[in-house]
């Protein structure tokens, strides 16, 4: 009887290992690197500020993460500088599944608007980063933005991290339709939810 409890307590320890091993090889890491930071105030309208507005977004799609198999990384988690080194040494420290560089567009031309996004093609990661690319680019748009194009960019981040990452560009700051919901409440709430939508 002895042996076989102490043979039952050792399957159940392996499977228990099994499961927590599982568990920890399945959760997808994502970082959210919001653009610019401290005296770098990205682009500007008035007193509203890129740096604030996608700092903002940024922490919502932490906070509202619900999903046990997905952690989010916030590259800057507050209004400071950091270089573009330091953020791609913590990006690749991490491997992580995806990183999104988070920004929010300008244009003197009032009328361009919506949702694009950038990667860089001659990465190992180009094919991975453009399907990414295109998902949040359709989930993030929704019914309320315009749909843009993914384009190539060889921006630091893209060109250094190993691993596949995006630039999304979240609506234009000199739009006043999109700018009126990327500095709402409500608006950056469902930019967030749809963010997390589409890296699931």
């Amino acid at each position: 009887m002895k042996t076989k409890t102490k043979v039952l307590l050792l399957l159940s320890t392996i499977l228990f290992a099994l499961f927590a091993f599982k568990s920890l090889e399945t959760k997808k890491i994502i970082v959210i690197d919001a653009g610019h930071g401290g005296d770098d105030f990205g682009a500007v309208l008035g007193g509203l500020q890129e740096k604030k507005i996608v700092e903002a977004i940024s922490k919502k799609i932490k906070d509202q993460n619900k999903n046990e198999n997905l952690e989010i990384v916030l590259l800057r988690d507050g209004d400071h500088l950091m270089k573009l080194s330091e953020r791609v040494s913590i990006i690749n420290n991490l491997n992580p599944s995806l990183v999104i560089s988070l920004h929010i567009n300008a244009s003197e031309n009032f009328r361009r608007n919506g949702v694009e996004a950038y990667v860089f093609s001659k990465s190992k990661f180009y094919s991975e980063s453009k399907t990414n690319a295109e998902i949040l680019i359709d989930k993030v748009a929704g019914d309320y933005f315009s749909k843009g194009e993914v384009k190539d960019a060889s921006f630091y981040i893209l060109k250094n991290s190993n691993c596949p990452a995006m630039t999304l560009e979240v609506g234009y700051l000199s739009n006043v339709n999109d700018r009126n919901y990327i500095t709402s409440e409500k608006g950056q709430t469902e930019i967030a939810d749809k963010i997390l939508e589409a890296v699931k």
